[in-house]
């Protein structure tokens, strides 16, 4: 037979459990709920906005790691089938004569994703412009090149749109199997050099289709092979510069209102800033000597940030 004492103590560790849980609860909830509804609101007001000064439809795809994701980790975003599920049905609400403004940040993602959402650009009638604040790799390059009109920040940078492979380049694959000879490699890197050769043919194929919006065929299939073909690394930087010789028509004339939504997507993981600045621009000083102000922080530490 359990004694009182017994029963008493039991009883509180239950209560204790359940307490626990309950807390837990509801931590998870305010992480969900809570700390998200008010910057969602920003940044719908601020591409609101954007829309009425552009009078256009205008579309974020910014991936980031965002602090205030589940307990404050970071999750490092990219191009998804959910992103261009996203994207064609805001493409489907808008008019067809109506322009449409892409805000891309991204590090690339998936090619059918990818692929999905530059075809549907395409085939807009109305003017597409792809805003590009920082930089828009591999599948962000390839939804760029559906553009009318690229504006890239003056630092901003594109990059090749090679296929990888799992995490190896498609034409470092087929390279080394072309140097050791299909008879010196396994039956498994045979099978990848075949996909990675089906790949470079089908990605070089679909950039083509989208460049003959915007230029002849003879230099449409010159760029698609430069930008797939694997002569560079696949995060290697194309500046505003390379992209204009490389035939891209690239402005940098990028709306102030570009970069306050990036404000809206800080980056995430550190607690404490790596990158400190005043965030304000500051007038020479009489003698022509700049002012120096305190050291400080910039806004929320984030990465990227410009002073104003």
């Amino acid at each position: 037979m359990e004694t009182p004492v017994r029963l008493w103590s039991q009883h509180l560790a239950n209560l204790a459990r359940a307490a626990f849980w309950l807390l837990l609860a509801v931590i998870v909830l305010l992480q969900l709920t809570g700390s998200r509804g008010g910057v969602d609101r920003q940044r719908a007001a601020a591409l609101g906005q954007f829309e009425r000064e552009r009078n256009s439809r205008a579309i974020a795809m910014i991936h980031r790691q965002e602090g205030a994701s589940l307990f404050g980790v970071p999750v490092t975003g990219s191009i998804s089938i959910d992103d261009s599920e996203a994207v064609l049905r805001a493409i489907r609400l808008t008019p067809a004569e109506q322009p449409i403004d892409v805000i891309l940040h991204t590090p690339g993602g998936l090619v059918l994703a990818a692929e999905q959402i530059a075809k549907a650009l395409v085939e807009r009638k109305g003017k597409v412009t792809v805003f590009v604040p920082h930089y828009a790799m591999s599948g962000g390059t390839l939804i760029a090149l559906a553009a009318d009109e690229i504006v890239m920040d003056a630092n901003a940078v594109l990059g090749p749109v090679d296929p990888q492979i799992g995490d190896m380049p498609a034409a470092s694959i087929v390279k080394a199997v072309q140097i050791k000879g299909p008879q010196r490699v396994s039956d498994e890197m045979l099978v990848l050099a075949d996909i990675a050769q089906k790949a470079r043919v089908q990605v070089a194929s679909f950039v083509v289709q989208v460049l003959l919006k915007h230029m002849p065929e003879k230099q449409a299939l010159q760029l698609a092979a430069v930008l797939t073909e694997g002569r560079w690394t696949h995060d290697f930087p194309i500046t505003v510069q390379a992209a204009r010789l490389l035939g891209l028509k690239v402005s940098t004339e990028m709306p102030r209102a570009v970069y306050d939504l990036m404000e809206l997507y800080p980056q995430g993981g550190g607690i404490r800033p790596s990158v400190w600045y005043v965030p304000m621009r500051r007038a020479p000083a009489p003698g022509g000597s700049t002012a120096q102000p305190s050291p400080g922080p910039g806004p929320e530490g984030k990465d990227g940030s410009a002073a104003r």
